[in-house]
């Protein structure tokens, strides 16, 4: 499928004609052959290329590599690292590992979500906060680690992660 057709069926991008972002997902899967079995691959290479995976563009993706879209959701939904929605500005992601729930990962959590009005795994309405949760970030040795717009912040506390919080988003909510 040419990348201008790509585009089109996955529109959801304000982007120009010539966005080059389709041409490059294009190339991933003809690298790849249209190989079905490629979806994976495909799904990160347009995670990292438009930040998120919107409905059309999974609808596209299954057109493309002969899928069902419920695979194509299925493969999406079931691993953490993609997203159907388009991140907040600022990012947060909270590990609950073994390590930093018992040091405190789940009040860190709780803090977060009072001081953001969000749940884990929701972006505030305004789109300048998400806020995520992983099982693991393999830091346990500075437990509880909280990653803040790729900045990994060891031994947290409630009142420690909102300080870092404050200039980022606006105010207590």
């Amino acid at each position: 499928m040419p990348a201008a057709e790509l585009q089109r069926k996955a529109s959801h991008s304000k982007a120009p004609s010539d966005d080059n972002r389709f041409r490059i997902l294009e190339a991933t899967m003809k690298r790849h052959q249209y190989r079905p079995d490629a979806l994976i691959e495909v799904l990160h290479k347009a995670q990292e290329l438009f930040g998120y995976i919107s409905p059309e563009l999974l609808k596209s993706l299954s057109q493309t590599l002969k899928l069902p879209p419920s695979r194509v959701y299925g493969v999406a939904t079931f691993y953490h690292f993609f997203s159907l929605a388009p991140p907040g500005e600022h990012t947060c992601v909270v590990c609950l590992g073994t390590a930093c729930y018992v040091k405190g990962a789940a009040e860190v959590l709780a803090a977060l979500e009072k001081h953001t009005g969000i749940k884990s795994g929701e972006t505030t309405q305004d789109n300048q906060f998400s806020l995520l949760t992983a099982r693991c970030l393999g830091a346990c040795g500075i437990a509880p680690a909280v990653v803040l717009d790729k900045t990994v912040l060891g031994h947290q506390t409630p009142e420690t992660i909102i300080e870092h919080l404050k200039g980022r988003i606006d105010g207590s909510r």
